[in-house]
């Protein structure tokens, strides 16, 4: 037996990595332009990645009163006060392509040099985030539940590397003498910060799916 997900993203990278990542279990994905006609509007003005994934999902289950997951994530810079944060997609201006947000981060880091020596460092401490938000209309009265997955790094000068998106090339992995853009599907897949955050998820799905075949056999000895 398998069970629909609606993937409340629009961003292909995240999609891909998503079905990627959630392999295995008993879910056929669909992407929202697959089950809602309407085109969902979602303004992303919440203070965290939880907050946001909420909304999407949220605007989506209701939508497709469907099982439903949301992803909010991105890069949170030490030096930069945790930004870009929430607007990392957004960091250069509101339709910002992924190579004028990495344009633009650079430049906010030469920005600041060093309060030493006038230079910029080569490299300044990073992390990326995800908050995964999943929402079962039919289950808990449709109370979400938010999972949330980190990958600790750096953000080095010169992009490196021809895999992922957004700032990939740039994000040095903490361990690794590699981009995040650098590794390949497994290595990403293993350490990447919504790699994290379906760990967390896998046994929430499990348990919905056993509930829901647990029902199944119930009505039909009834």
């Amino acid at each position: 037996m398998t069970h629909a997900l609606v993937l409340a993203t629009t961003n292909r990278g995240k999609r891909d990595e998503l079905r990627s990542l959630l392999a295995g279990l008993p879910f056929t994905l669909h992407t929202v332009d697959e089950v809602v006609r309407q085109r969902i509007t979602v303004v992303e003005d919440g203070k965290t990645f939880a907050e946001n994934a909420l909304k999407k999902a949220r605007a989506v289950a209701n939508a497709a009163m469907m099982l439903t997951l949301a992803d909010d994530s991105g890069l949170e810079v030490e030096a930069l006060d945790g930004a870009p944060g929430v607007r990392s997609a957004r960091f250069a201006h509101e339709r910002a392509t992924d190579a004028e947000n990495n344009a633009h981060l650079l430049a906010a880091l030469d920005a600041l040099g060093d309060p030493l020596t006038g230079a910029a460092p080569s490299e300044y401490k990073a992390c990326f985030r995800c908050a995964l938000a999943l929402i079962d209309p039919y289950s808990n009265d449709g109370e979400p539940v938010v999972v949330e997955g980190r990958c600790e790094g750096a953000i080095t000068r010169k992009p490196r590397g021809s895999g992922g998106f957004g700032y990939d090339p740039l994000f040095l992995v903490a361990g690794m003498d590699k981009t995040m853009a650098e590794l390949s599907e497994g290595e990403k897949n293993a350490v990447s910060h919504r790699a994290r955050a379906c760990m967390a998820l896998r046994p929430l799905l499990e348990r919905i799916v056993r509930e829901r075949e647990e029902t199944v056999e119930r009505v039909s000895r009834a």
